[in-house]
């Protein structure tokens, strides 16, 4: 029996979202949650221009060491009533179409299917929101970067304990990778062609 496939739809620019289905039940989980409270508009504003342009989505989220696991299971436990980040896991929800990727530690490439996910759309440019700015997001830039892929990280998706470890962060992500940290509002994914498209009006 031969077993064929539909081709996957591509584009040159894709959005990851490293961590944002959390609980954020540990130790300064807290503060992280406050900041990224205010983040999470930002992003999901973003995502529904992406998702309207036909850019795709991918939720690149930690498995919280529960090995048995998978993302919708994890998506469910985290929107619970009773977790801290219940709401700003609902108001972030995948929707039918996006793609997840489990990772084990704080880069998204580590050990997943990552890196070939985004050849197969044909990437060339990652967009990069979530939580933490100054640990699995950056992890997560700096392998894109190796890999090839140009960075952007919309200061205002992101966040950290501190804002201070949060600006720190994306100046170090500036100087190193050369990523775009432009505010979120500012990109166009309608018209992207290859090159970054900022929309200065």
């Amino acid at each position: 029996m031969s077993v064929t496939s539909s081709p996957s739809p591509s584009h040159r620019i894709a959005v990851l979202l490293v961590d944002v289905i959390n609980d954020f039940d540990f130790p300064e989980g807290e503060s992280l949650l406050a900041a990224a409270q205010k983040a999470a508009p930002r992003i999901a504003a973003l995502l529904g221009r992406a998702r309207a342009a036909g850019v795709p989505v991918i939720y690149v989220n930690d498995n919280f060491g529960r090995w048995r696991s998978d993302f919708r299971s994890t998506v469910a436990r985290c929107s619970e009533s009773s977790r801290p980040g219940a709401a700003l896991v609902r108001e972030l929800a995948p929707q039918t179409g996006d793609y997840f990727v489990l990772k084990p530690q704080h880069s998204g490439f580590f050990h997943t299917p990552l890196e070939l996910m985004l050849h197969e759309l044909r990437t060339e440019v990652v967009v990069i929101c979530g939580f933490a700015t100054n640990s699995c997001v950056s992890f997560t830039a700096h392998d894109a970067h190796m890999r090839g892929f140009r960075t952007i990280i919309p200061h205002d998706t992101t966040a950290a304990n501190t804002p201070d470890v949060c600006a720190g962060a994306l100046r170090q992500l500036e100087y190193t990778l050369r990523a775009v940290t432009a505010d979120s509002s500012a990109l166009d994914f309608a018209h992207f062609q290859g090159q970054l498209i900022l929309d200065r009006s």
